[in-house]
């Protein structure tokens, strides 16, 4: 018998949100694990907020809203609310209910900026690794490291002298100016848009770019992150990020660290070797001698190291494709950081699920 359409609308709903939601649906997993991140952070949104006043927006559903905006590449936060509005697999994960006002997007973006100021991103980045769930997916032995242009939210146009002895673009929204054959560098020259964007150039024959520079550093187990930073765009940052950040997470116990050819200079070589790090780098031969011998060659988990640290990759292709990093919407190196470390964060989560199935 064929069915007939009906154009009356149900006047109430008894199916609650936890209903709608598929019990093998991989937020399910990803939700449990940040609940339990977040609770534990509980004592680091305190110390953000003052005792008295207008409630603002809680910051657990605010981290969760922008995690969905990484998982789902909503970039910008407008949109993100609107899908806060309709969709109930968004509001069942936030915590809203049916009926639940969505937040205005401005006043979204304005709590959102006050997660900035406990370094909220890196901590959760932390508690994230430092799960339960997680801690046992990760090596504590063998890591990688590599470094990512993340494009800045400026035009070469605004990369103007410091000292202003220049003619300003013509008028209009987009005037044009004319910079050609002007020598330009870091050290005369800032962008009046994002004064911490650097005009880099990624290797011989490609374009010059403002930009910041990404860093990761990936565990060889299951090519996890677990330790991101941005930094300004410059010849040394990998390396000295790199150091950075093996003594932020590692400490000083007996590690290896897989690295690209770019991180085969004596320096950094002998600056791992202090901290107890054995250096897993490629060798660098075109036209020189590489700092990495027989000595650390011939063992096998140096090609095992080789092959492992090329996942850190996928890692840079998520945030920067997926997560809406490969060209950044803020600008400051804080904001730009702080949207890093999280969409790093995210990159975990989004892994638990088929990691915990295996």
């Amino acid at each position: 018998m064929r069915g007939h359409r009906s154009d009356q609308g149900g006047m109430f709903s008894y199916v609650s949100l936890e209903d709608r939601v598929p019990t093998r649906h991989p937020l399910r997993l990803i939700r449990r694990v940040v609940d339990a991140v977040l609770a534990a952070m509980d004592g680091d949104f305190a110390g953000l907020y003052a005792a008295t006043g207008r409630p603002s927006i809680p910051p657990e559903q605010v981290l969760k809203a922008l995690l969905l905006q990484a998982f789902y590449t909503v970039r910008p936060e407008r949109q993100l609310m609107e899908q806060l509005d309709y969709n109930l697999l968004f509001r069942w994960f936030v915590g809203l209910g049916i009926d639940d006002e969505v937040w205005h997007p401005t006043v979204f973006s304005k709590n959102r900026d006050r997660l900035l100021d406990g370094d909220i991103a890196q901590r959760f980045l932390a508690a994230v690794t430092g799960h339960a769930k997680v801690r046992g997916l990760l090596s504590d032995e063998h890591f990688s490291v590599d470094g990512t242009l993340i494009e800045a939210w400026a035009s070469v146009k605004s990369f103007r002298p410091k000292d202003g002895d220049d003619e300003p673009p013509g008028p209009g929204r987009n005037g044009e100016r004319d910079f050609h054959g002007e020598r330009r560098s870091n050290e005369t020259h800032a962008s009046t848009t994002d004064p911490d964007a650097k005009l880099y150039r990624k290797g011989p024959g490609k374009e010059a770019k403002l930009a910041h520079m990404g860093h990761l550093l990936m565990e060889n187990r299951s090519g996890l992150v677990v330790a991101a930073k941005l930094t300004p765009a410059t010849g040394r940052a990998e390396r000295e990020a790199a150091i950075a950040m093996i003594e932020a997470v590692t400490g000083r116990r007996r590690i290896t660290l897989g690295a690209d050819k770019g991180c085969d200079a004596g320096g950094f070589v002998a600056d791992l070797r202090a901290l107890k790090v054995t250096p897993h780098v490629a060798q660098n031969t075109r036209g020189r001698r590489s700092r990495i011998d027989g000595r650390t060659t011939r063992h096998p988990s140096y090609s095992a190291s080789q092959k492992a640290r090329k996942r850190i990759e996928e890692a840079f292709g998520w945030v920067k494709v997926v997560a809406g990093q490969r060209k950044t919407k803020f600008r400051g190196s804080d904001r730009v950081g702080w949207a890093f470390t999280l969409a790093a964060a995210a990159y975990n989560l989004i892994r638990l699920p088929k990691l915990l199935a295996t």
